[in-house]
C-alpha cells in the first residue's frame, strides 16, 4: 500500500504527509480532467499563454490543497509565479505546474502535473525558493494523466511510481482490499544509453549548428523518435522505457521557455535520482545546481540517459 511504501522508503513523517497530500490532489485533478470541458478561458496567465478551463481547475485544486495543508508554508504556481504564504507554521515550499501540456490537452493527449518541494528555510530569502537550487529539493513528484494516472515520486532511496484508481473501487492489493493508490514500480532506473530521442525546440537547429548536427546523428543512427510536445509525457517515458533523452536547447532566435523551479528542477531531481543526467544547456553542468534567482526563471535543458546527455553537451555546447 501507499502507506507501507512511504513508511519504508521515506523516513521523514512530515514529508510523507505532504507527499500524500500532493497525491490526493493529483487524484482530484484526474477526476476533473474526466469531466471538465476543454475550452479556452478568457484569461491569460502572466506569460501570455491562453488558459484553458482545465488549467484553471487544476491550479485551483492545487491552491486548495496547499492552503489547507498543515505542512506547506509557501506555495507558487507556474500560472502566477509569485510565492504566496499558506501556513505560517508549515515547513515546506511547494512549486507546481498544475497542468503541463495545455497546448495538447484539447487533442485528448497525455498531460501532467509537476511538483517540486523545498524546505521553507532553503535558499537565501524567507520563502524557501529564491537562492535555492533544484538540489535543495526534499522531493518532487510528476503525475501523468493518460489512460491511467501514474505519479513518480522521489523517495529516500530512489524513485517510485504509484498508480491511481485502477478500478472504480480503487486498486486491489494482494490481500484483496482496495486502496486509491498502489505502488506500481519500485526503485526505477534509467539506463546510461538510449535509442529513444525527444527533440524539443527544433527551431533552434536553424541557428545552432550543434543541435542540427545532433538531430542528424539521431536520424543517421536510426534512433526512435518519441515526442508529443508535452514535457511530462516526453520525459516520463524515460522512467517506463528505462531510457531516453529530452533536449531543449536555446538560441538567439529561440529563447528558453522551460521554468527552472516549476519544470526543470523537479524533473531533474527524479531523473538524476534514477541514474540519469541533466544539463543546463549552457555550461553543461547539472540543472540541479542552477540557483533560482527569480520565480519565473527560464532555462535550457537536456535530460535523460547519461551518455546521451554527455553527447548533447559535446555536440551542442562544444
Amino acid at each position: 500500500s501507499l502507506e507501507n511504501i512511504l513508511g519504508k522508503h521515506c523516513a521523514d513523517e512530515k514529508l510523507r504527509k505532504v507527499i500524500v497530500e500532493m497525491l490526493d490532489c493529483c487524484a482530484d485533478i484526474t477526476e476533473a480532467l474526466r469531466s471538465a470541458l476543454v475550452t479556452v478561458e478568457g484569461s491569460a496567465n502572466t506569460f501570455g499563454d491562453a488558459q484553458l478551463s482545465v488549467d484553471v481547475i487544476a491550479d485551483n485544486l492545487m491552491w486548495d490543497c496547499v492552503k489547507s495543508s498543515e505542512t506547506v508554508a509557501y506555495g507558487a504556481s507556474e500560472e502566477e509565479p509569485e510565492v504566496v504564504q499558506c501556513n505560517p507554521n508549515g515547513e515546506y515550499t511547494v512549486c507546481w505546474d498544475p497542468l503541463d501540456g495545455s497546448s495538447i490537452v484539447d487533442n485528448n493527449w497525455a498531460v501532467g502535473t509537476i511538483i517540486g518541494i523545498w524546505d521553507s528555510t532553503s535558499g537565501t530569502g524567507a520563502d524557501g525558493l529564491l537562492g535555492a537550487t533544484g538540489r535543495d529539493q526534499r522531493t518532487s513528484l510528476v503525475a501523468l494523466y493518460g489512460p491511467r494516472t501514474t505519479v513518480i515520486v522521489a523517495l529516500d532511496d530512489g524513485v517510485y511510481e504509484f498508480s491511481y484508481g485502477c478500478t472504480p473501487e480503487g486498486c486491489q492489493l494482494p490481500d484483496g482490499s482496495f486502496e486509491p493508490w498502489i505502488c506500481s514500480r519500485m526503485n526505477i532506473k534509467i539506463n546510461e544509453t538510449s535509442k529513444i530521442f525527444s527533440p524539443a525546440n527544433m527551431r533552434a537547429a536553424q541557428d545552432t549548428e550543434g543541435y542540427k548536427k545532433l538531430l542528424d546523428y539521431y536520424m543517421d543512427e536510426r534512433y526512435t523518435l518519441r515526442y508529443s510536445g508535452g514535457l511530462v509525457p516526453d520525459v516520463y517515458q524515460q522512467f517506463t522505457k528505462n531510457q531516453g533523452v529530452f533536449s531543449n536547447p536555446t538560441s538567439a532566435k529561440s529563447p528558453a521557455k522551460l521554468r527552472l523551479a516549476f519544470e526543470a528542477a523537479p524533473f531533474g531531481l527524479l531523473v538524476e535520482k534514477s541514474g540519469g543526467k541533466t544539463s543546463d544547456g549552457v555550461t553543461g553542468g547539472s540543472v540541479l545546481d542552477v540557483q533560482i534567482n527569480t520565480v519565473d526563471q527560464r532555462t535550457a535543458l537536456c535530460i535523460g540517459s547519461a551518455k546521451e546527455v554527455e553527447r548533447f553537451n559535446e555536440t551542442v555546447l562544444g
